[in-house]
Parts: structure tokens; C-alpha cells; sequence
């Protein structure tokens, strides 16, 4: 359990996040949406203590993350960015055994249980095949599942993702989204992923959070959320929304502006 009571966040003394109250649950995957600027990328940074609460507290299953010590923090949340620098000279194996860190005492190296637990990871992701590959022939579609592996191998209780699935193409999204919600199930993680493609979170997401300008706008369910009146208050876009076909999840639609070149 992830619990946020009353957490401001920000930078250089700057708050960007006012008094967010949130919880996210085993087994669930929780969705950030809201426009550029809004506070998903800030959150994510709280929760994983890369930067320091204004306010408020940030609860790791009843524990102030605060009295949590890194490496410990380390082994029970993983973070997935947006944009992960991995050394290219590295091969895939070698990044994704960087997630046995915070198990690691000092100057002690990785052994047989370590590489094994890499290796699983690797099997559950799919990037088992280009283990032997340095990660500057990756595709950004295989290093964004290879970083995912890097996280699992920590072993750890909740995932954190900021947009996972950015400058990927249709498939690629389709992929990560699919494996972020089977090992969230299967493994009982806790989920919290920001991402911008509104339909991407209704089909992916359990609950979800709106942000906008720093603070929480709205949350529950993606019907609950993603609504016309919702999105025209917090993107300023007018949208449609129905219900998708085969699974009744909100579906958004927009349409071009009035002035539209005409086709011929």
C-alpha cells in the first residue's frame, strides 16, 4: 500500500504539488493523467524520494518513507523513467543484474541467486533473447522492457513508471502496457504510472488521478474521470467520449478545428 496524506512537492522551494491525498493498492495499477506541467513526473519523484517532501507524509505500507533507509527503499519500490540513461557499452544482462544494488552489502558481489533472479526477470519481460546484446543495439522499445526487467529484479513491492511508453510506436505502447498489467497481477505489485494518451490509461488503468495545476482535480474509475466536461476543464480541448466497443472503457475523440484545410 502507497498512501499520500496532505503532500505538498516541489523544487527550490517552489511547490509544483498542494495537499495531494492518494492511495494505491496491491494489485492495481493507478494512472496519473493531466496536461504538461500538471505534477505527474513531481509525484513520481516524491514517492521514490528523488526529491523532498514541502509537507504532508508519503506511507509505504504504514511506514513514513522518511524512516526508510535508501537501499531498504530501494528493495521495495522501483522506479521506471521516462528517459533512462543506460551505458551503452553494457549488455542487457549487465543492466538488468544493476537491479540486485540495493541487495548487495558492501563490496560484496552478485552470485548464483542473483544472476538467477536477473535472469527471471528477464523471461518475464521477454528481453531474455538479446541478453547477450550491448544496450546500444537496443531498439527503444527493448530498452524500455529491459529497464522494466532492471526493476523487477530489485524485487520489489510497488513499480512507479513515468510515461513508459513515450516516443514509442502503437505496438511498442501496446506491449509494455500488457506486460506492466500481467506482472502487476501476477506479482500483486503496486502500479503508479503517469502517461498523456488518455485512452492508453482507460484500457490500462484500475483508478485513476487527474491532476491539474498542482493539484487534484478528480479521481475513481476511468469512467468517473474521463468525461467531456473533465477533459474540456482540465486540457481546455473539446473531446468526445464513448464507450468502446467491446469493452465499454471511455474512448476519447477529437476532431479538427474549424479552420481545417478542406481535402480534395
Amino acid at each position: 500500500m502507497i498512501e499520500l496524506d496532505n503532500v505538498s512537492l516541489g523544487y527550490n522551494h517552489r511547490a509544483i504539488l498542494h495537499n495531494v491525498n492518494m492511495k494505491a493498492k496491491p494489485g492495481q495499477i493507478v494512472g496519473l493523467v493531466g496536461p504538461n506541467g500538471s505534477g505527474k513526473s513531481t509525484l513520481i519523484k516524491g514517492i521514490a524520494r528523488v526529491i523532498d517532501l514541502f509537507s504532508g507524509h508519503i506511507l509505504i505500507d504504514g511506514r513514513d518513507i522518511r524512516t526508510i533507509k535508501r537501499d531498504e527503499l530501494a528493495r521495495l519500490v522501483a522506479t521506471v523513467p521516462q528517459s533512462p540513461a543506460l551505458p551503452g557499452a553494457f549488455t542487457a544482462f549487465e543492466v538488468v543484474l544493476l537491479g540486485r544494488t540495493p541487495h548487495l552489502g558492501l563490496l560484496r558481489y552478485e552470485g548464483g541467486n542473483d544472476l538467477a533472479i536477473a535472469w527471471q526477470a528477464m523471461e518475464a519481460t521477454h528481453t531474455q533473447h538479446f541478453a547477450e546484446r550491448r544496450v546500444s543495439e537496443l531498439s527503444g522499445g527493448e530498452r524500455q522492457r529491459l529497464v522494466i526487467a532492471r526493476a523487477l529484479t530489485q524485487q520489489p513491492k510497488a513499480m512507479l513508471l513515468d510515461e513508459p511508453t513515450a516516443n514509442l510506436d502503437i505496438n511498442h505502447q501496446i506491449e509494455i502496457l500488457n506486460l506492466v498489467k500481467s506482472l502487476c497481477l501476477e506479482q500483486s505489485l503496486t502500479v503508479i504510472i503517469a502517461l498523456h494518451d488518455l485512452n492508453l490509461a482507460a484500457q490500462y488503468c484500475d483508478w485513476m488521478v487527474m491532476l491539474n495545476s498542482g493539484n487534484v482535480y478528480a479521481e475513481g474509475t476511468p469512467p468517473d474521470i474521463l468525461t467531456a466536461p473533465n477533459i474540456k476543464h482540465v486540457y481546455g480541448a473539446e473531446v468526445c467520449v464513448y464507450p468502446h466497443p467491446i469493452n465499454k472503457l471511455p474512448t476519447t475523440l477529437i476532431t479538427a478545428g474549424e479552420n481545417k484545410r478542406e481535402m480534395t
